[in-house]
């Protein structure tokens, strides 16, 4: 008895260790755009260029066009501002728009931090630029207390360096969330700021190096990130452990991506990176155009795939073999359904071998990203 209470304390503490941010998936610009009616005359001034954050070097690079969905919230300053925020494992930098942002519609329609009214707020002294592909977002750098709002409470990073927009490119004004918290490493952060989770356990705020990511299939809420450990009521079966072929993103090999047992893609392997700041699957087009022509997919003006509703139960997975290990995705997941039509998860990502595994694939499989030991852990999501 005396041994079940010991395991029971220790499950117990380990539980309190483990910090969960709820995460909301909202509409992504596209989605408010169609809306709108405004998404064919956008996507003619912006071609879709998901790739841009991963290829270009000097400054941050972050963008998903627009894709982006899922986000949380985040207080910075005494006393506290609170701001919606996409936690985004293919960036390094947080930041906010800011009161000195006056021009742009995208910082005028979103909550903006007011360094005057935070009696914690350091000026840094230095600039910030994110380039987006579709624009830019420039500004400037300084440092606060950021308290991610949390379940049961939140927990304070004392003198996070972060970004205040001065200006931001024109399709943040459709994004429902205000900024961007980056989850990547410290290589590829603009003006090598250390990012969030970097100080969250240099300040002794998680139990362990490692955050996890569930994405719930349910529209609104149920999706975490959870920080310094891992849920085992997130997921069935075991954790597949991948080691990254580069600490930058959470960058692995990929062997293969194949339909009905044929490779239908990334033949003799390819790199890809798991991202929750990218809601599709995106590869070279060539190969993803493949892979739509598989599933019985036509495409559009834009070179979406587009599909017959009434296929869905009959269109077949796609399976992704991961440093060895399948994972099968199935139409019911690659398939977005709206009141337009259904078009699949797949995103043309131009002529670059790099793939990026985004939401599609993430509500499939329960992602744990291992800063320390460099892995990334898969399991089948529940």
């Amino acid at each position: 008895m005396k041994c079940l209470v010991i395991v029971l304390l220790a499950l117990v503490a380990l539980s309190e260790c483990i910090h969960r941010m709820p995460l909301i998936k909202g509409k992504t610009a596209r989605e408010r755009l169609m809306e709108k009616g405004k998404w064919d005359e956008y996507r003619q001034k912006y071609p879709y260029n998901p790739m841009v954050k991963f290829l270009q070097t000097g400054v941050e690079s972050m963008t998903n066009d627009a894709d982006l969905s899922y986000y949380g919230v985040v207080s910075i300053g005494t006393p506290p501002q609170s701001f919606t925020v996409i936690f985004d494992t293919g960036s390094s930098n947080l930041w906010v728009p800011s009161t000195y942002c006056t021009s742009s519609e995208a910082c005028l329609n979103h909550n903006r931090f007011n360094p005057s009214q935070s009696s914690s707020f350091v000026w840094g002294g230095q600039s910030l630029s994110i380039d987006y592909g579709t624009g830019s977002m420039t500004g400037y750098l300084g440092s606060d207390s950021v308290e991610t709002v949390l379940k049961g409470g939140g927990i304070t990073v004392k003198n996070q360096v972060f970004g205040l927009s001065a200006s931001e490119a024109d399709f943040m004004a459709e994004m429902t969330a205000d900024g961007i918290l980056g989850l990547a490493f410290q290589s590829i952060s603009s003006d090598n700021v250390v990012p969030v989770f970097y100080n969250m356990i240099s300040q002794s705020l998680v139990a362990e190096p490692v955050f996890s990511v569930y994405l719930s299939g349910n529209d609104q809420q149920g999706s975490e990130v959870l920080f310094g450990g891992i849920d085992s009521s997130y997921y069935t079966g075991s954790i597949t452990w991948i080691p990254l072929s580069s600490a930058s993103y959470y960058q692995i090999n990929m062997d293969s991506v194949t339909i009905n047992g044929q490779t239908v893609a990334c033949s003799g392997g390819c790199q890809a990176i798991i991202d929750t700041g990218t809601s599709l699957i995106v590869g070279p087009t060539t190969d993803i155009n493949n892979m739509n022509s598989w599933v019985g997919a036509t495409l559009n003006q834009y070179g979406e795939g587009v599909v017959n509703c009434q296929n869905l139960a009959s269109m077949p997975d796609v399976t992704f073999t991961l440093n060895g290990n399948a994972f099968t995705v199935p139409a019911s997941a690659y398939v977005s359904q709206s009141s337009s039509g259904c078009t699949t998860g797949f995103g043309q990502g131009g002529s670059q071998a790099l793939w990026i595994l985004g939401d599609v694939f993430i509500r499939e499989y329960y992602a744990i990203f291992d800063t320390q030991a460099q892995y990334i852990g898969l399991a089948k999501s529940v």
